[in-house]
């Protein structure tokens, strides 16, 4: 069979230098169009964000230990709340796994030198630190109160805290997100290794591909949305504001017919990572590939339909609600098609309890706790009942939080090894994820009651019955900041003192792994070309015996 010819120089001509060998100056990294670096950078910048609004809401739980507050008023409750809901949903995770472990590793995945649109991938990243630096002049000039919905006519007309810069922070980094889905729709399409047809697409390769579509689909609407927001506080246009024409309904369509999809861009893709985790620890095939990929393209089409069972109390009509209470329950199908293939794909696997392991499985069981309390929210009439209260709170985070943090801290450890050629610490590791999945019942298993008992959500000051939930809570945060820290010290450590981790330490299939660690900046020093389905692994969970070679997914030229 002849060689086929890919859009970069084959071959040993090329030096096996490490990307990271490419230029060590700033300017280096600041004008870069190599993925690699760019997924560094995204990882850089987003972790900065993640723990200012960490600090934020630690600050809130703190302020709640009491019942009447200690420390904040409640102008700067809502505040604090308000822009640890923007920063951490628009800031940290919307982009977190496909901006950094996306750009990272998708190219390699399916044997690409890049992406497609390399420019258009470090535009991306500089239109995430323009919205960024407008969210960093809110904080500077005393936040905003609006929450992270910005519900008219409250953020319109009445609010005077900075509603329009962080509307215009958010409307920026939109683009940016908009920019990362065109460029991997591109790359998937466009620049597939030989023989790397739709279906020996790796799993995370495919969520990357709908959460792409999601992306481009469904932020020009937030977007605009948000714009309109602006227009009617400078303007004063009749847009949402009833008591001149408007309709504030009309906003929560808007927003939630972004918002919704929303949920799905970030869980979609770490679906995609703990696809790729428990095939490699459990030696395992993916358990039903075709219905794992048709259940992330379901998903991503449904999850357009839902987004009106965010407003069973806003006023629609009884017929609308029963319409978006059945697609909410049509749409938790392929996810819990996903949860069984998974748990499959556990059985009689010879499962290796590893850290990026253990980061899945709590994945797994805060997205299943997640999902099943989700349908208490599908019904109306416990909706109704639990509407705005800590129930709904509890839900999102164990949904939002709970799994895509945990699918992201799994990937960073899985592919750490290939991105910095070191090994981390692995009983700190092991450790950090195991304090995670217990801070983080801790502090949403309380929330869950106190949600069911009537606790509203948003409240600065509560009856003292229901203290002791929220001190329980409140711990439950400090564990999860110890386990949030941890990651940074032990893997800031390896990357000076770690021990060298070898091509593919995890014996894992993927072409990713079949390249030199750190990878060259061209990735491969040959094409690939891919022959078979992805994880060749033994069959019933069978671990290689020590020498042998692991199947790969390509097997001509991929070193």
């Amino acid at each position: 069979m002849s060689e086929m010819t890919l859009p970069y120089a084959p071959a040993e001509e090329h030096a096996a230098t490490s990307y990271l060998d490419e230029g060590h100056t700033v300017l280096s990294w600041l004008l870069t169009t190599d993925h690699k670096r760019i997924a560094i950078l995204y990882a850089v910048s987003i972790t900065f964000f993640f723990f200012i609004g960490g600090i934020a809401i630690g600050l809130v739980r703190l302020e709640l230990i009491s019942p009447t507050g200690w420390f904040m008023t409640s102008d700067e409750y809502n505040r604090a709340f308000s822009i640890h809901g923007i920063i951490m949903v628009w800031f940290f995770l919307v982009p977190s796994i496909p901006a950094t472990m996306g750009n990272f590793v998708l190219p390699m995945m399916i044997g690409a030198p890049d992406v497609a649109f390399p420019r258009l991938n470090l535009l991306s990243w500089y239109l995430y630190l323009i919205g960024a630096s407008f969210t960093v002049y809110v904080l500077l000039s005393g936040g905003v109160d609006t929450g992270w919905t910005f519900y008219p006519p409250f953020s319109s007309n009445y609010s005077h805290s900075s509603v329009i810069p962080a509307a215009i922070g958010v409307f920026v980094v939109g683009f940016s997100s908009i920019a990362t889905g065109v460029n991997f729709m591109a790359t998937i399409h466009l620049l597939r290794a030989p023989g790397m047809t739709w279906f020996r697409l790796p799993l995370f390769a495919w969520s990357m591909y709908v959460v792409s579509m999601v992306m481009v689909l469904a932020t020009p609407v937030l977007a605009m949305s948000l714009l309109l927001i602006c227009a009617e506080r400078l303007f004063g246009l009749p847009i949402f504001d009833a008591s001149v024409g408007g309709d504030p309904v009309l906003f929560q369509h808007l927003f939630w017919f972004y918002s919704h999809p929303a949920v799905y861009i970030m869980i979609l893709p770490a679906m995609g990572v703990v696809s790729e985790v428990f095939a490699c620890f459990a030696r395992k095939r993916v358990f039903g590939y075709a219905f794992m990929v048709y259940a992330l393209l379901v998903i991503g089409v449904v999850g357009f339909m839902v987004w009106g069972h965010h407003m069973f109390v806003a006023g629609q009509s009884p017929l609308a609600n029963l319409i978006f209470s059945f697609l909410s329950f049509i749409v938790a199908v392929p996810s819990a098609i996903k949860v069984f293939n998974w748990t499959a794909t556990l059985y009689r696997g010879q499962i290796g309890f590893e850290a990026p392991m253990l980061y899945a499985l709590g994945f797994l069981g805060l997205f299943t706790i997640g999902g099943l309390t989700g349908l208490f929210l599908a019904s109306v009439p416990i909706d109704i009942a639990t509407t705005d209260s800590y129930f709904v709170v509890a839900h999102f985070h164990t949904i939002m939080v709970g799994g895509t943090v945990s699918a992201f801290m799994a990937g960073i450890h899985y592919w750490w090894p290939k991105v910095t050629g070191r090994r981390y610490h692995e009983f700190a590791a092991q450790l950090a994820a195991i304090t995670m999945f217990l801070g983080f019942n801790l502090t949403f298993i309380p929330q869950f009651i106190m949600g069911w008992l009537g606790m509203p959500r948003r409240y600065h000051f509560y009856p003292d019955v229901f203290q002791v939930w929220h001190v329980l809570s409140s711990g439950g945060a400090a564990m999860l900041a110890v386990a949030y820290l941890l990651p940074l010290a032990y893997l800031g450590w390896s990357l000076f003192k770690g021990d060298r981790a070898g091509d593919n330490p995890w014996g894992a299939t993927g072409l990713e792994w079949q390249t030199p660690s750190p990878p060259p900046k061209q990735n491969f020093l040959r094409p690939p070309r891919v022959t078979s389905a992805p994880y060749q692994y033994h069959d019933a969970g069978r671990t290689r015996e020590e020498g042998e070679q692991a199947p790969i997914a390509g097997q001509e030229g991929a070193r």
